[in-house]
C-alpha cells in the first residue's frame, strides 16, 4: 500500500475482538503502513480506558463524539455485538468511512440490507470479518479447487461467556458456511439441521446437512460445549481429496486415483493420522502436504480491508458475501427450529 497521508482508522468496541482489532492497526502503523490508529469507542468507561491505556490511543464514548474530536476518519472497525451491528455502521457510512464489520454481518437480513444500502448510497466499502477467508491454509486450498462434491466440517471449542448474544451458527459455523458457500458457487438446494441448547439459552451445539443445486453435500458440525477445541475441513473432489486444518494452518491433499481402491473411510482415517503426526508425503498414497506460508489471519484480514480502502476494490469478502452466509446461517436456524418442533423439543 502507498499512500502519502496515513487513513485515519478508528475501533468501534473495545471487547475481545476489539482489542485485537486495535492490536493490529497499531502494530501496522508501527511497520510502517500508512495507517494510523486515531481513536477507539465503547460505552463502558472502563473498557475504554484500559484499551485507550494499553494501545495508546484516545478514547470517545460516542461515534459521533470521535468522528468530531478527530476531524473525521477514513475507515473504522465495527466490533461491537452482533445486534448493534447496525447501529454502528449507519452513521459511520453516513459520514463517509469505510468499515469493517465483525462477523455476522448483522442479526438479521434487515439489518444486513439497510448496511449493504447505505453503503451504496454513500459509495462505501464494506468488508465482513470472515476471518477464516484469510487463514493461509484456505488460501492454499483455493488453488486446487476442482468442483468440490462433499465436505465435511467440524468447529468445536470449549464453553465461554463470549458472543453468547447469538446461537452456535452465528458464531463459529458461519465461518465454515462462508468458506464453503464462496467454494460451491451453487446456490442451497435443500438445508437439514438439528441443535440444542446446553449451556446458554440458545442453540450451543448443531449438525446441518447441506445440498446444493449443483450436487454438492455439505455438513456442518459446530459447538461450543465441547472439551476439546477443533478447526478442520474436509472434501471430495473428483480425483482428490483435501484436508484443511485451520488452527495448524496446514493442507493435507491425497491423489484419490493412486489410492484406487481403498476404502475412502479408511483413506479418509489415514490422511488424518499422517497429518496429527506430521508426516511427509508417502508415495504410495501420492499424499501431499501443501506448502502454506505461515500468517496471522485477522492481520492479514485488515491488510485486504485497507487495501480495498485504498483501491476502492470489492473487498475479498464484501458485504454481500457477508449476507450470502448471514442467509445460510438463518435458514439453517430456521430447520433447527423446525426440527425442534417435530421432535417435541424445547429451544
Amino acid at each position: 500500500m502507498t499512500r502519502t497521508n496515513p487513513f485515519r482508522v478508528a475501533v468501534v468496541g473495545a471487547g475481545a475482538f476489539g482489542r485485537n482489532h486495535l492490536r493490529v492497526y497499531r502494530e501496522l502503523e508501527q511497520a510502517g503502513e500508512p495507517v494510523r490508529l486515531v481513536g477507539l469507542v465503547d460505552r463502558d468507561a472502563r473498557v475504554a480506558e484500559e484499551a485507550a491505556a494499553k494501545f495508546g490511543v484516545t478514547a470517545f464514548d460516542s461515534i459521533e463524539t470521535c468522528l468530531t474530536a478527530t476531524g473525521g476518519l477514513d475507515a473504522a472497525s465495527v466490533c461491537v455485538p452482533t445486534v448493534h451491528h447496525l447501529a454502528a455502521a449507519a452513521p459511520l457510512l453516513r459520514a463517509g468511512v469505510d468499515v469493517l464489520v465483525e462477523k455476522p454481518l448483522a442479526p438479521s437480513l434487515a439489518d444486513a440490507d439497510a448496511i449493504l444500502s447505505l453503503a451504496r448510497e454513500h459509495n462505501r466499502v464494506v468488508q465482513v470479518g470472515h476471518l477464516e477467508r484469510f487463514n493461509p491454509a484456505v488460501t492454499a486450498a483455493r488453488r486446487f479447487l476442482n468442483r468440490p462434491m462433499f465436505f465435511e466440517s467440524h468447529r468445536l471449542s470449549v464453553f465461554t461467556p463470549r458472543s453468547l448474544d447469538v446461537d452456535v451458527v452465528l458464531d463459529l459455523m458461519i465461518h465454515d458456511l462462508d468458506i464453503v458457500l464462496s467454494f460451491v458457487a451453487s446456490p442451497v438446494r435443500e438445508v437439514r439441521a438439528v441443535g440444542l441448547p446446553v449451556l446458554s439459552p440458545k442453540v450451543d451445539i448443531a449438525n446441518v446437512r447441506v445440498e446444493f443445486e449443483n450436487g454438492c453435500v455439505a455438513n456442518f458440525t459446530a459447538s461450543r460445549v465441547s472439551t476439546e477445541r477443533v478447526r478442520k475441513l474436509r472434501f471430495f473432489q473428483p480425483h482428490q481429496y483435501l484436508s484443511l486444518d485451520f488452527a495448524r494452518q496446514d493442507l493435507l491433499m491425497i491423489d484419490v486415483t493412486a489410492a484406487a481402491g481403498m476404502d475412502p473411510a479408511k483413506l479418509a482415517a489415514m490422511a488424518e493420522m499422517l497429518q496429527s503426526a506430521g508426516e511427509h508425503p508417502s508415495a504410495g498414497l501420492s499424499l501431499n502436504m501443501v506448502a502454506v506460508k505461515e500468517g496471522e489471519p485477522l492481520r492479514l484480514e485488515i491488510a485486504s480491508f485497507l487495501e480495498a480502502v485504498r483501491t476502492r476494490s470489492t473487498p475479498v469478502v464484501s458485504g454481500e458475501d457477508g449476507r450470502a452466509a448471514l442467509a445460510l446461517a438463518l435458514e439453517i436456524n430456521a430447520a433447527i427450529h423446525e426440527h425442534a418442533r417435530r421432535a417435541g423439543l424445547i429451544i
